[in-house]
Order: structure tokens, then sequence, then C-alpha cells
């Protein structure tokens, strides 16, 4: 088992709170998944796991196991009012942690989540469903969000084309998650990562799956187990009381926006993986961006971030690719686009990585994006895009006349014309043809 230096604990974290520990375990791959739990309970068998199947969910049926390295606790299977993986959150997921907490309180948890259940829906519930008429925080702490990625599988899921519906295993009637969607998700919004096993073309392999989880995710601490005995312990130590939980922590489409990395610029190949990040200050024209948008992914295994079109100068535009699909969505309005009186809706962290990065022309308007791929060339691809924004004869005409061009994006971003409350949001809409 080896690691990449580990992100140091909160020191501000009172050694005061009594509150049970809660680790959240994701993974799309459950066979991992598991036997990190199944590892973390043989260091505490006192440690209480709870796990949900939602073979059944569609039926309005779910199944809750809890046990602990000792042996079973409970073992239900749970009517839900409506069967999808939100209403299991609420109705049953977040109620066992607080009964647990409470009958249990010198007891450590540990959430293992289903394979098609993103982290990120878990920390959204976790803020704002009450149980009890109380946040769930009252009474535990959530210390961290590991997700389990399993070697021997990675890059194909990464590469996947498959949606959740087809292959049977879609949380809701109406979940058209692609396959490629829900891995990317469950490992970008970690702050914990385990590389689980070994690649099955080898070392040097699993090395590069272990520099493409780096690029992907560079706020993440990193672990590997890939060798034949697991020390307990120590992964113990690695995953638990780490406290790497920031709740303020933006999702991935809106850090930029935040003054948060989106990714890092590493164009000098590692193990083949190249990472590059394309910034500009300038808008894309357009139909010039939408002729690219398959040449500029092409090899791409992750690209995202964001960016401003000079046809839609109020609105800014998430950028999504994963599993060769690249979804294009309204993540609000620019600063730049709203009254002043109309700040205050946007947080505090926004605001002060746009006044930090304020241009007097084009206010907090720019592009970020990063790519991440296997042999990319970062320079064709800075070219690509490069071409892609507006001239400086283009610039001096001037914002109606931007909004003019052909643009075939128009339409798929539909916003009212000041709501604040925008600003936070990320609508994906679909990319035009």
């Amino acid at each position: 088992m080896s690691t990449s230096p580990l992100a140091p604990a909160d020191a501000g974290a009172s050694a005061a709170d009594t509150r049970p520990s809660l680790t959240v375990l994701s993974g799309f791959w459950p066979a991992a998944t598991y036997a990190v739990a199944r590892t973390l309970l043989a260091a505490d068998p006192a440690l209480l796991l709870v796990r949900h199947d939602l073979t059944a969910v569609r039926n309005g049926t779910v199944h809750r196991v809890v046990r602990t390295g000792e042996g079973l606790l409970e073992d239900e299977r749970v009517a839900l009012a409506h069967g999808c993986a939100s209403c299991t959150l609420r109705e049953d997921v977040l109620p066992t942690l607080a009964r647990l907490a409470r009958t249990h309180p010198h007891r450590g948890l540990v959430l293992m989540l289903p394979e098609v259940v993103e982290p990120e829906a878990v920390a959204a519930a976790c803020a704002h469903c009450l149980v009890d008429g109380a946040p769930i925080t009252d009474l535990i702490q959530v210390d961290s969000y590991v997700t389990v990625v399993d070697a021997e599988h990675l890059l194909d899921g990464l590469a996947s084309t498959d949606d959740l519906t087809t292959l049977g295993i879609h949380a809701a009637d109406n979940d058209d998650r692609a396959l490629a969607d829900v891995v990317v998700r469950q490992i970008e919004y970690a702050d914990t990562l385990v590389l689980w096993g070994q690649s099955r073309d080898g070392a040097y392999d699993t090395s590069r799956l272990s520099v493409l989880l780096e690029r992907m995710v560079p706020w993440a601490a990193q672990v590997r187990v890939d060798g034949d005995v697991v020390d307990a312990a120590e992964l113990t130590r690695q995953l638990r009381d780490t406290h790497r939980h920031r709740p303020e922590t933006p999702g991935v489409l809106a850090r930029g926006l935040e003054g948060y990395a989106v990714g890092v610029h590493e164009p000098h190949p590692d193990c083949g993986v190249v990472s590059a990040v394309f910034r500009a200050r300038r808008p894309f024209h357009p139909r010039r961006l939408h002729d690219v948008l398959e040449d500029v992914n092409a090899g791409v295994i992750r690209s995202r971030g964001h960016l401003w079109l000079a046809s839609q100068p109020e609105t800014v535009i998430a950028w999504d690719f994963a599993g060769g699909g690249l979804g294009l969505g309204s993540l609000g309005h620019w600063l730049a686009a709203l009254p002043d009186a109309h700040w205050d809706h946007a947080s505090a962290h926004r605001r002060l990585a746009a006044a930090l990065d304020w241009d007097p022309y084009y206010g907090d308007r720019h592009q970020h994006l990063v790519f991440i791929g296997l042999d990319l060339d970062p320079t064709d691809l800075h070219r690509a895009l490069a071409a892609c924004l507006l001239t400086d004869d283009e610039l001096a005409d001037g914002e109606d006349t931007w909004r003019t061009y052909d643009d075939p994006f128009a339409g798929c971003f539909p916003r009212t014309a000041l709501d604040p409350d925008d600003t936070d949001t990320d609508t994906e809409g679909d990319l035009p043809a």
C-alpha cells in the first residue's frame, strides 16, 4: 500500500467535538468499495457500516443493512413514498444515521453509497434536509468523502458511452445519467481517493492511473492499495478522522467562479498523462467554437470549466465533457452583467474572486477550461481554442454586433432577465448538432 502526500488534518477541528464521525464511501465498483469498508471494520470492530441496496428502488423498496466488524445489527427492507435515490436519502439514509448517532453516540459511522449515487447528492441532503426538525450535522460530523476507484476498470468507466438506463441500474425512472458522468462526479467530489488494486496491463499502467487521478482531482489526497496484503490500521489512519471535508467548497463546474482551481497545467506528459489549462479574457465566437468542439475533445478523457460566448454575454456557461459526450449548461450570470444591488446574492468567495481578477473592459468574464487526457498536444489544443476567440476587429464592433452572430447555441441557456439567484445554478442544456 502506498500513498501520495495527504492533506493535513484541520488544525481547527475541536478535540471537544463529541459527535460521531461519518466517513462517506462511494465508488462505481462495489467489490472494491466494500473491500475498503471491510478493511475499516477489521481495524475497528465497533465501527457502524450502513449500506443501502437500490436494486428494487423503482418499485418503492430499498434494502438497508447495518453491521459492525462483530456482526449484523440490522437487515431490513424499507418502503418509500417514491422510488428514487433522492427519496432514499431523505426518507431512510439520513434518519438512519441520526438514529444510530443517538443510540450509539461513541461509535464512528461509515456510509457506503450504492454505486449509482453521487456523493455531492449526499452532501446536499446533509446541508438542506432536516431530520426531526434539525440538520443531521447537529448529530454527526461529516469527516470526509472517500471515493474508491477500481484500477482494473477505471479507464473503461471513464471512456464508457453507456447510460444507466441501458445498463438497467438507473436510480429512478427519469434517471438518464451516463455511466462516465457518474464516475467522474464521484471522483471529483472526493477529498480522498483510494486507487484499489492494479491495472490488468501491469505496474506502469497502474502508475499512469494514479497520475490521471492526480490531474483530475489535484485537491484530493490519494491512497494506493495495490498489494496482496492490506494494513487495516494504516488504511484507517489515512481514511478516518482526517477532517478533510470542506462543506463550503462549490461544485466542480463552479469552482473557477469561486476562485478555486479548475485543474492544473501540466503540459509535459507524465506516464503519458497531460493536463492543459486554457484561460483567456476575450469571448468565444459561437460558430467558430461550435465547429471545433469535436476536435478539441479528441483524445480527451475529461474536460471541464466555464466559458463566455460573445453572442450571450450575460451568461456563464458550464463545460462538462466525459465519456465522449459534452454537456453545456448555465451557471447563471456574470457579475458584470448584474446591477450592483444583485451582487449580494452571490457568495463572498465569488465576489472576492471577481474583484481580484476584475478587468476594466471585460469585468469578471473570462474563459477557464481544463483538458486531461493521454498524449494530448497542449500546443495544438491552445491554438484551436485561441482561434475561436474574437479578433481585435470583432471586439471593436461591440456587444450589439456580437448578439447578431450566427449562434448554434441560441436558446440552450435560457435565463430570466435579472434573476440573481441563478448565479450558483447549474442547468445543463442539450448540445446542438
